[in-house]
């Protein structure tokens, strides 16, 4: 007993615990052991030991602590203030991978219990290792596996893989540690730290911009947007998050490619912060993407060893805790108190701070994010004001004063075959009133101002982009940087190399051409072709779903029923829709990533904008086809009493309400856009992850608040929800901002409830990505992508759509046209019965006509409907008058006047605004200045070095003159030698 609660070697008790309770080993297990038993830690390469000077307190050493000194017999940290560190407290953890660790039966048994509790967590584990980066590999044969022989074996293979990339990571000159007896039962973890040898070299490798010693002043614009900018700016100082920057707002400092051999002109007095955790994290990931591992027949990069499982996962970690008493200041902390929380939703978001902590890609998101919601206050106000407007003016609009009027005692015919009777057009009163409050004159001056807007906000967001490029030193950053070929990509090329004959010339470099991914296109082709239409038959079936269920309400015996009969059926349909909506959303994302995975793309940008174009198109369609339907084409395929149009057999096609189809498209639009927002967005995101934690929770809280108190960064992190990029985030606001434009002639209010929408998004996301996510990869981005460009293409096929939606969906082409044409009086009095025809009853064909023949006690003998048709008394009875084809005429006139006008009126704001602002340009064209300035002192500098080494004083002074050199040289952190082996 005494020598199992005694630790041997350094081992902790978990490990001996193991150690006894483990079966004999193998002769590679046995190595693999003797190696873990004889050290407490990984050691640094030889040649990397003095290269960390600066961590050290003045010893010189770079020695480790042991593990068993870092953790009192409770189990709790003796030095929490060391955070993400390794064992030695100076060695910061800049990555971390995790990996699945084996173990013995007893062990097990033991942890079973605790494993049960966590089912939540390792089923987020395995969904996070499915859904890498990289694609899933071809896995091991499931026959073997079931074999408890060869499942042995298997993580066997899995550790020898582990041990050469680790090899491999040493020999760049990373150093490692491994923690496996952690508090988590079978998962272990290798930190990794970046030397500063490393840093440099990675940092000039990848031509990372790092700020030099030089700064200057930033002039502000002198012109009247500028002014009026800056005076913006002061008025909502109280907006500003209240973030503490070192550096003055007018002062910025040069930036030049990191350099080994100009290090003295970069500030390195304090290294540690020279380069930033997230610098740090990505330099890693970088060493990881090039490192392989050759063990098996292909090489095998961090994306495919994740893919096989031989790592769980990989992921940088947090600055530091949140909450609690251990929660020292960070930039997480930060964050949290100044953007994650709801109680500064009116403040703007810091976005600098995002930027350093999440890198420019995510940055860049939030800063669009915020740009939107900004431009969508004014579209909101405009569009209350109009919906005002339309309540304003319901009582004085004539055509629904006439549809109200019971004088007017006009039979209608029979909305359906057989089971609907004839009814009054005074019952369609509520229906016509609200019509109004969205079919009225400022509608069409609410497109173009949408349509304006819509260039403003492209406009707007370019400059704010460039002005972020300026001041994250990206102006220079270009499309020819490196990107990574994808790991599935190799092993194709792979593949293909040994399916060549020998014979072939070896000096080819082999790739995919396009013959080789036909089939892949192909699929791709069929799949999405077959998806849409889905998507059609689905929206087919909803309707006959309202056709059916319009007829089943009116032979119904319920009184209510069959007096709430168009509500009824509007409204079910609608949530209908939006519920296939939401499924169908789900699948399609799926789909789109299976066959983007079939196609092989090479890098991943490539991947990512296929994928994006797949799950937009398919999205796209799925939200707007019942939309597009109820907007053109219901009503318009109805045919004429007498000689309906049917489909599957008796089904008539529906048709309008006597005021439009505007009203039901608005009532659609507004289900479908609300509860996307609500389901989708809130629900989706708020409600799912904490039922989850709901339901994981097996302990008690004072249990579970002792765990989060002893584990350590890396561990905390590793309970976290893998960071899935942001391209959902974006699809949700690129459905929302067609939902804005599209169709905003019919629902004015929708900016509205899309700011209201983005303000709790936006805490939403930040609350999500600072307390919920690990953190993800620092990713550069210069702008925001393909996404800009399906922006800039729903603005256009906005402009397109809305003129239809006036000119065919609204009456306003129909009222303009009988005013100034029909009309005797010059007024719309008049109008309704204006657009009525006649139907003679007896022209109904056999067993259409009504059951009940009989209404309101008199026989009909005349029934009115909504067309432009010769009455029945006619020399061509029921044919299309002239009335229609001069509002047809003047329909298609007002959509190519209003296309016109509202794209040349885009083009000229945008030819008026320059992308780039005035003051940018020109502090760009000033940075190029001092750039050259600074080097031609540095080169003078030199000369005059060199002029006094050689002069004949120099051979009578022990060194040169302090102030021969513009800077005073650096001390190096290893030998010339050192430096060159690393390299």
């Amino acid at each position: 007993m005494e020598q199992q609660e005694e630790p041997l070697g350094g081992l902790s008790r978990h490990d001996h615990a193991e150690e006894l309770a483990s079966p004999p080993l193998s002769p590679c297990e046995e190595k693999s052991a003797m190696m873990r038993r004889s050290e407490n830690y990984l050691p640094v390469p030889g040649e990397e030991k003095s290269l960390d000077r600066d961590f050290d307190d003045g010893k010189g050493t770079n020695e480790s602590i042991p593990m068993k000194t870092l953790y009192a017999g409770d189990g709790s940290l003796l030095h929490p203030h060391l955070g993400p560190h390794f064992s030695d407290g100076r060695r910061r953890v800049d990555y971390v991978l995790a990996y699945s660790v084996q173990k013995p039966s007893s062990i097990r048994r033991r942890s079973s219990r605790f494993a049960e509790g966590n089912f939540f967590r390792q089923l987020r584990r395995s969904l996070s290792m499915r859904s890498s980066r990289a694609p899933l590999q071809p896995k091991e044969d499931p026959e073997l596996a079931a074999k408890e022989q060869r499942a042995d074996y298997h993580e066997d293979d899995k550790r020898f893989r582990r041990e050469e990339f680790e090899e491999n990571l040493r020999a760049t000159g990373l150093e490692l540690e491994k923690d496996e007896g952690t508090k988590i039962p079978g998962v272990g973890f290798l930190k990794i730290h970046a030397p500063w040898n490393v840093l440099c070299r990675e940092a000039e490798f990848m031509k990372l911009k790092m700020p030099t010693r030089k700064d200057y002043n930033v002039k502000q614009g002198s012109n009247v947007v500028e002014k009026i900018r800056l005076f913006i700016h002061k008025v909502t100082t109280p907006l500003h998050p209240d973030v503490d920057t070192n550096q003055p707002e007018n002062v910025k400092f040069l930036s030049h490619p990191f350099s080994r051999e100009k290090q003295h002109l970069f500030n390195l007095s304090d290294r540690d912060k020279f380069f930033d955790t997230k610098t740090r994290s990505s330099i890693v990931y970088e060493v990881l993407k090039r490192t392989r591992c050759t063990r098996e027949k292909y090489a095998m990069g961090i994306t495919s060893l994740l893919a096989n499982g031989v790592y769980t996962s990989a992921y940088p970690l947090h600055d530091g805790d949140i909450e609690g008493a251990n929660a020292e200041p960070n930039d997480r902390k930060l964050l949290y108190e100044e953007w994650a929380s709801y109680s500064v939703f009116y403040k703007y978001q810091p976005i600098g701070l995002i930027r350093k902590y999440f890198g420019e890609k995510v940055g860049l998101y939030f800063a669009w994010l915020g740009v939107y919601t900004q431009m969508l206050i004014p579209a909101a106000i405009v569009g209350v004001i109009v919906f005002l407007y339309g309540c304003a003016t319901v009582d004085d609009n004539i055509p629904s004063m006439e549809i109200c009027d019971p004088r007017h005692n006009i039979t209608m015919c029979p909305l359906c075959d057989r089971a609907c009777s004839y009814w009054k057009l005074v019952t369609a009163c509520g229906t016509a009133r609200a019509s109004h409050l969205f079919d009225n004159p400022a509608t069409v001056f609410f497109s173009i101002f949408m349509a304006l807007w819509a260039v403003l906000f492209m406009e707007h967001w370019k400059r704010r982009q460039m002005r972020l490029n300026y001041a994250w030193d990206l102006t220079g950053f270009g499309e020819e940087e490196e990107d990574h070929n994808r790991a599935e990509y190799e092993l194709r090329v792979m593949q293909k190399t040994m399916k060549q004959d020998q014979s072939a010339p070896k000096e080819e470099k082999v790739k995919l051409t396009c013959t080789d991914r036909l089939p892949a296109y192909l699929t791709t082709v069929v799949m999405m072709g077959f998806m849409v239409t889905v998507t059609f038959v689905i929206v087919f079936g909803v309707i006959l779903y309202r056709i059916s269920i319009k007829a089943a309400l009116h032979i119904s015996s319920y009184p209510t029923a069959r007096s709430n009969i168009r509500a009824t059926v509007k409204g079910t349909a609608a949530v209908i829709n939006l519920i296939i909506i939401i499924i169908l959303d789900e699948i399609y994302a799926a789909i789109a990533r299976w066959l983007t995975t079939l196609e092989v793309p090479k890098t991943d940008k490539s991947f990512e904008e296929r994928l994006i174009f797949k799950t937009f198109i398919l999205k796209f369609v799925n939200a707007f086809t019942p939309i597009v339907y109820l907007a053109f084409f219901r009503g318009r395929l109805v045919g004429r009493p007498g000689n309906y149009l049917y489909v599957v057999g008796s089904y008539r096609m529906e048709e309008c309400a006597h005021a439009g189809c505007l009203m039901e498209l608005c009532i659609q639009l507004c289900i479908t856009m609300l509860g996307k927002q609500l389901i989708q967005n809130n629900l989706f995101e708020i409600g799912i992850p904490k039922l989850k934690k709901l339901l994981a929770k097996r302990k008690s809280e004072l249990e579970e608040e002792e765990l989060s108190k002893t584990l350590q960064r890396h561990e905390k992190d590793h309970f976290l929800c893998p960071f899935a990029g942001i391209n959902s985030e974006y699809m949700e606001m690129i459905i929302q901002f067609g939902m804005v434009t599209l169709f905003v002639a019919s629902f004015p209010l929708a900016p509205l409830f899309a700011l209201l929408n983005n303000i709790i998004e936006i805490r939403l996301d930040a609350k999500k990505f600072v307390m919920e996510l690990r953190r993800p990869i620092a990713a550069k981005a210069k702008d925001i992508g393909i996404w800009y460009n399906l922006l800039r293409g729903l603005s256009k096929v906005a402009v397109i759509v809305n003129a239809f939606v006036i000119a065919f969906t609204s009456d306003f082409i129909p009222r303009l046209v009988y005013q100034y044409t029909y009309s005797p009086d010059g007024t719309l009095h008049g109008f309704v019965n204006h657009t009525l025809s006649y139907f003679n009853v007896s022209d109904f064909e056999p067993m259409t006509d009504p059951l009940e023949p009989m209404h309101l006690g008199h026989e009909v003998i005349i029934c009115r409907y909504k067309d432009y048709r010769e009455p029945p008394w006619s020399s061509t009875p029921y044919e299309l008058s002239k009335e229609f084809w001069a509002i047809l005429a003047v329909r298609l006139g007002f959509v190519i006047v209003f296309q016109n006008v509202v794209m040349l009126m885009s083009d000229f704001v945008d030819w008026l605004i320059p992308d780039i602002p005035k003051d940018i340009s020109l502090q760009i064209h000033k940075e190029k200045i001092l750039m050259v300035e600074l080097f031609m002192k540095e080169e003078q500098g030199k000369r005059i070095a060199a002029r006094d080494h050689h002069s004949p004083d120099n051979f009578n002074s022990p060194s040169s003159a302090p102030d021969s050199h513009p800077y005073p040289p650096q001390p190096r952190s290893r030998p010339v030698n050192h430096a060159r082996a690393g390299w």
